[in-house]
């Protein structure tokens, strides 16, 4: 190699680190603000937006959108949708929340925007970076996913009353949609994935079953504490599979302790 290829080289080099070292420079300095109550300049949003939007329908075009319109699936997700999605992307009749307002870049409102399947189904699977927005594909399976996202096809056309219904008819409403979560959870983690409960000892987990006569707590001997025991709490796993054990035993009440009439005047 010549003297002058190698000095044209250099300086190609050279030049080419100049903009490198002003731009680590300038992020060493701390001038840029990243606090979410000041927007981005207009060049850094739209760099990141056209960063985001083409990363999500790069791997979302990939994806096959299952059949959607089944109405299981629709009432099944908008349990979930409720647990977990409203505190940012609200309901029918919610017009913003403090972790709405706070958030930035502001979460869509869904109960306004039609959202496209893949594109949905991805994104609440994956997350987004630095966003607000988790993955929620560890802790769910993708069939729950889906339900979902057949959810938010309904969701911009219904109005509180028609969306409160949906939810109270849920299966997914009261289990934050961990339907993946591993045997051996806590036993106040009861996820049935959008199938009917199955039964367990309410008198187990409630001192009174509803509509029941209070029980005597104060005897711990008595029938109710002992027909308590030696029932079983079945959990049914969005596998399919179906955990039992037995509910935890009463244990007896400590004898009273005798008095001393001796004493006693």
């Amino acid at each position: 190699m010549s003297s002058v290829t190698r000095k044209t080289l250099l300086a190609v080099g050279l030049l080419a680190g100049i903009p490198a070292l002003g731009v680590a420079g300038f992020v060493w300095s701390g001038i840029y603000d990243v606090g979410a109550d000041t927007p981005h300049t207009r060049p850094v949003y739209a760099l990141l937006q056209t960063a985001r939007d083409r990363s999500i329908e790069a791997r979302a075009g990939k994806l096959q959108v299952p059949a959607l319109q089944d109405p299981a699936r629709i009432v099944q997700g908008a349990g979930n949708y409720d647990a977990m999605c409203t505190g940012c992307h609200l309901k029918p009749g919610l017009t913003g929340t403090e972790l709405s307002k706070g958030l930035y870049p502001a979460p869509p409102d869904l109960t306004r925007t039609t959202v496209d399947p893949a594109r949905a189904f991805w994104v609440i699977k994956h997350g987004i970076k630095a966003s607000g927005m988790p993955a929620w594909g560890r802790s769910m399976e993708d069939e729950y996913i889906w339900n979902m996202v057949a959810f938010l096809q309904a969701l911009p056309k219904l109005d509180p009353a028609q969306y409160q219904a949906l939810v109270a008819r849920s299966g997914g409403h009261s289990h934050g949609g961990g339907e993946s979560m591993p045997h051996g959870h806590g036993e106040g983690d009861h996820h049935d994935g959008g199938a009917a409960e199955q039964p367990h000892d309410d008198a187990a987990a409630h001192p009174h079953a509803p509509g029941a006569p209070p029980h005597d707590h104060a005897d711990a001997g008595s029938a109710p504490a002992k027909a308590e025991q030696g029932k079983t709490i079945v959990h049914r796993h969005a596998d399919g599979t179906v955990e039992a054990h037995p509910a935890p035993e009463t244990p007896p009440a400590e004898a009273e302790p005798a008095h001393d009439h001796e004493h006693e005047h």
